[in-house]
């Protein structure tokens, strides 16, 4: 008889599971890999899409926005020139606002180099206005230098142009970066599962051999792997899913409470993600049974 005219078997009272019944010492091992690569998985997802959120975030932050220094002169009062330099700035077309800062908030951005204690009070610092625009595609910055020049306010203005750069190539580089090993996860579970249903065909050889000498095809023996292993990435990407979220849940809580957390991705459970960790079993158990069938199906042919 033919291959393609030979008549699968039915399947016993208890289903195709009792072709292929589970084995608790092969199955849990599987289990705990197939469910951290999930977990590894999941989070680089979930990272690749914070780096592009976060990116995108201070893309736009400085786009639309200019940073004015008024740097301190003998003879001058640089408070005065800052306060001065805001409503002048805030006069001109183009504008949305203009905050002068103080002297104080100057100190905290260079506390990082200088610390807590604070810098000598006759030590001159630049003192920084917050400009924002009304329109982030046309940069004013000729304008508000030739206004500060007529006013006699010397002044330094930084349209943010080399920071947008670095960012839009950090950015960039984190998503990458994150696609990249999310790609060679999900490579390496597709590789473990092969490998798993080569060993469990091996095992179960016997029981091949039967079902192939009553008339199964090797479509319906591959499917019954298939089904097997489809079940079993199911619950281990559910399992490695779940403990993703989890940790995402804690750095994403962490992170709205400490700023030692800055350095790390932002969690955000926004639909995308929310999805994202739902298909997450769904994606594993099809990976898992399109590994298994096509592992098989070459064994199956190697053999017959």
């Amino acid at each position: 008889m033919s291959e393609a005219t030979r008549k699968p078997p039915a399947p016993p009272p208890g289903g195709n599971a009792r072709l292929l019944p589970p084995d608790g010492g092969r199955d849990r091992p599987l289990f705990a890999v197939a469910a951290i690569l999930v977990f590894l998985a999941c989070l680089a997802a979930l990272g690749a899409r914070g780096a592009w959120t976060s990116s995108e975030r201070w893309m736009e932050d400085l786009s639309g926005s200019l940073t004015v220094q008024i740097r301190p002169e003998d003879g001058r009062d640089t408070n005065a020139d800052a306060q001065e330099a805001a409503r002048l700035i805030t006069d001109l077309p183009g504008i949305s606002s203009a905050t002068a800062r103080t002297r104080g908030d100057s100190e905290a951005l260079l506390e990082p180099w200088f610390g807590s204690a604070g810098l000598p009070a006759d030590l001159p610092v630049p003192l920084l206005i917050d400009v924002q625009l009304s329109d982030p595609d046309i940069l004013p910055v000729e304008d508000i230098a030739a206004t500060l020049s007529d006013a006699g306010i010397a002044a330094d203005i930084d349209d943010h142009g080399r920071w947008s750069d670095a960012v839009a190539r950090a950015g960039q580089l984190a998503r990458l970066l994150a696609l990249g090993l999310l790609t060679l996860i999900l490579g390496a579970a597709a590789a473990v599962i092969a490998f798993a249903a080569r060993a469990s065909l091996a095992a179960r050889r016997d029981v091949a051999d039967a079902l192939h000498i009553v008339g199964a095809t090797d479509a319906y023996i591959a499917g019954l792997f298939e089904r097997r292993f489809f079940s079993l990435g199911l619950k281990a990407g559910a399992a490695g899913a779940g403990f993703a979220a989890l940790i995402a849940i804690l750095v994403a809580v962490g992170g709205s409470n400490a700023d030692a957390l800055y350095f790390l991705p932002e969690m955000i459970f926004a639909p995308v993600e929310i999805a994202s960790l739902l298909a997450a079993p769904l994606l594993a158990g099809a990976i898992s049974a399109l590994s298994a069938r096509l592992a098989v199906s070459e064994e199956l042919r190697k053999r017959w």
